[in-house]
């Protein structure tokens, strides 16, 4: 287990010990840390209702998107079976039980050892015991096996967003707004992390990855500084060490519009090595391929994909097994959330929903 898994574990083991609450500067708390009352809605409703409703994300919290629309579509009755594939804070989970009424059963997956652990938790004080719920620490790529196991499902949700409590712990390295390690991984028990990918592959497959996963106009430019910052023994392994490496690429732009573009590069950056580092694309692939043997006939999948990518496999599959009779219905155009969702959540607008329904 690397350092930064232990310090998650760490984190983990004390969040249930009675502590001072960390003391901060000015009058308002800044840092994912200090935001004691963000950690604990259950205390502080009123805190976070005031920070959902400004269109921001309480700290330690991730908001459900596009709820209506998943559950509008996946039409749950009490008695079915049904696999929320990517469980992360349970939001659409804990949703989903509601509309079995006690009777049925969910499986829900994660590969995130750390928020499994407190999502499980978590829908556990709500009532959902192990008679209606069961947590599994598996990758959605290996849903056969779940399959094999627990028998096939009435309904199936994938929401490939990563969640915010991963996005705003500074330790996970998700963001290129905060300082922290350069790490990525959706596990932080497997695997490389982002620093050490970044050290592993040549100049040319750092550009083939920031073009391949990130669509980067600037992967050139970029990948040039990094490699020639390692070959000075600079080696980038903290998120504001990358952020400094891409402003670094992109002096040449104009001053009015480099700010924007260096921002917009840090975005496409970080999913870059998010999905290589997570082998994401694969996944996905893998997931959708043995989709169709684990739904019961006549039974609901809906996959929400957060860049086109991920929208552009899941819309490629889906008409190909249409056409050879696997589904009897698939989504002909992406569903999007609201407007109004758009500005209470503002991480919800790069959001695409497809569904599809077994023969």
């Amino acid at each position: 287990m690397s350092p930064n898994c232990d310090n998650f574990k760490n984190q983990e083991d004390t969040s249930n010990t009675h502590k001072r609450r960390i003391h901060y500067k000015g009058t308002h708390p800044r840092t994912f840390q200090e935001k004691y009352k963000e950690h604990h809605p259950e205390k502080y409703a009123d805190t976070i209702e005031k920070v959902i409703s400004k269109g921001s994300t309480p700290a330690g919290m991730h908001l459900s998107i596009m709820v209506k629309e998943i559950l509008d579509f996946l039409q749950i009755k009490p008695g079915q079976q049904g696999l929320d594939a990517t469980l992360g804070y349970g939001g659409h989970t804990q949703e989903m039980l509601k509309h079995l009424k006690g009777q049925g059963h969910i499986y829900a997956l994660d590969v995130d050892p750390v928020e499994s652990k407190r999502t499980k938790e978590r829908l556990r004080q709500l009532g959902y015991g192990e008679e209606i719920l069961t947590v599994l620490l598996k990758n959605f790529a290996n849903i056969d096996q779940v399959a094999a196991e627990y028998g096939r499902f009435h309904f199936v949700l994938a929401d490939l967003g990563v969640s915010s409590m991963q996005i705003d712990n500074p330790l996970r390295g998700f963001s290129y707004r905060k300082d922290g390690p350069l790490d990525l991984r959706l596990n932080c028990e497997q695997g490389v992390t982002a620093a050490e990918r970044l050290r592993e592959v040549t100049l040319a497959e750092l550009v083939g990855m920031l073009v391949e996963n990130s669509d980067e106009p600037y992967a050139n430019e970029i990948a040039r500084v990094i490699k020639n910052k390692e070959k000075k023994g600079k080696m980038i392994t903290t998120t504001m060490q990358l952020r400094e490496a891409i402003a670094e690429a992109l002096e040449f732009l104009p001053a009015a519009d480099r700010q924007e573009s260096i921002k917009k590069s840090c975005a496409r950056v970080f999913q870059a090595l998010r999905i290589d580092v997570n082998s994401e694309f694969e996944v996905l692939e893998q997931f959708l391929t043995k989709l169709p043997d684990i739904l019961a006939p006549g039974g609901r999948v809906a996959i929400l994909t957060f860049h086109s990518g991920e929208d552009r496999l899941v819309k490629k599959a889906f008409r190909q097994m249409k056409k050879d009779g696997i589904y009897s219905s698939v989504a002909e155009e992406v569903i999007r959330p609201s407007i109004e969702e758009c500005n209470r959540n503002s991480r919800a607008r790069s959001t695409k929903m497809r569904w599809a329904i077994r023969q």
